[in-house]
């Protein structure tokens, strides 16, 4: 039986610009897959944002129903293994790139791409992290993994720190016993910086410098930052330190040289959260509902309503959000 309900669409006009709005749908509008689900929350991610402007590099064809996170109820399934009723959670892959997304009331899934919720985890909180707070949390389990971060080592960099990707690493590499350094060109969250568990906070990094090899400051590094400001980072890791690159809001070039590599056996690691193995995915989930969960979650998230959804993006294209916004679908 088809079901109505709302959903946030962007599509192209006949001369190729973008617009969005919400639009009826029902059940029979979504794609393919073997996972119907009753959206309860979603989160704002830039990339979200940016699937709503012209000429953007994320969405693969129109219309499209953006949002690359959710988590909700299961009210169909043909997969046995996911029983209705259950509690899931869905980030990245194609969802809101090339197959309808979070931003609706509805959406119907591939089964591979589903995860259980975690026990000690609800889904208001697995949208609190979102892909943001998976992708940190994956950057931390790699970095610990190889060897380049361990509790006893030195400080820890964290950029962009005011950021969704940024503000959650902080806090779970603070709950970790981790000291934090963060960076952050934010002044007004530099003191929500510090509540979340700073030791100290730097002003943003945005270049590097003319020394072919820095000091020795940080043992490991979190960037979701990228462009010219990475290899300033990467000159200052310990030996055998690392770097784990995640976005690229600072660029999608950058020039280093091969000292750091060479003489202190530093490590750059690629962060891709879209692809990876779901063993290594659910690992990750877990972490997040044990390890890597601190009391001030709460702290860095903003709800708001389905309705709030527009006026929210325009804050996150133009920088001015700090956290996470969390869509609650049950809010008025």
């Amino acid at each position: 039986m088809s079901t109505e309900f709302k959903a946030f669409l962007v599509d192209k006009d006949k001369d190729g610009n973008v617009k969005s709005d919400f639009k009826t749908m029902t059940t029979d509008d979504l794609p393919e897959g073997e996972v119907l689900i009753k959206v309860h929350y979603s989160g704002i991610n830039y990339k979200d944002a940016l699937a709503t402007t012209d000429n953007n590099n994320i969405v693969k064809s129109y219309p499209m129903v953006p949002g690359i996170d959710l988590a909700g109820t299961v009210v169909e399934s043909s997969d046995p293994t996911i029983e209705e009723g259950e509690e899931v959670i869905v980030t990245s892959y194609d969802l809101g790139v090339s197959h309808y997304g979070g931003f609706s009331e509805y959406a119907r899934v591939k089964s591979e791409w589903v995860v259980k919720l975690p026990n000690n985890l609800t889904l208001e909180e697995a949208m609190i992290y979102g892909t943001a707070g998976y992708t940190a949390g994956l950057a931390i389990e790699k970095l610990e993994k190889a060897g380049f971060m361990t509790l006893e080592g030195g400080k820890v960099l964290v950029r962009g720190a005011s950021g969704g990707v940024g503000s959650l690493a902080v806090l779970m590499l603070s709950n970790l016993g981790y000291k934090v350094v963060a960076s952050t060109g934010n002044k007004e969250a530099a003191k929500k910086i510090e509540d979340l568990g700073a030791k100290e906070i730097i002003d943003r990094i945005t270049e590097n410098d003319d020394a072919l090899l820095g000091s020795r400051t940080w043992q490991a590094a979190i960037d979701p930052i990228g462009g010219e400001g990475t290899p300033y980072v990467i000159n200052r890791i310990d030996n055998n330190g690392g770097v784990a690159l995640i976005g690229m809001t600072g660029g999608i070039k950058f020039n280093a040289t091969v000292y750091p590599f060479i003489l202190r056996g530093a490590s750059l690691v690629g962060i891709d959260s879209v692809f990876t193995p779901m063993k290594l995915r659910e690992r990750v989930w877990r972490r997040l509902a044990t390890d890597l969960k601190a009391d001030k979650l709460q702290e860095i998230k903003r709800s708001i309503s389905f309705d709030e959804l527009p006026e929210s993006i325009e804050t996150v294209l133009h920088h001015k959000n700090t956290g996470r916004i969390v869509i609650d679908f049950n809010a008025e």
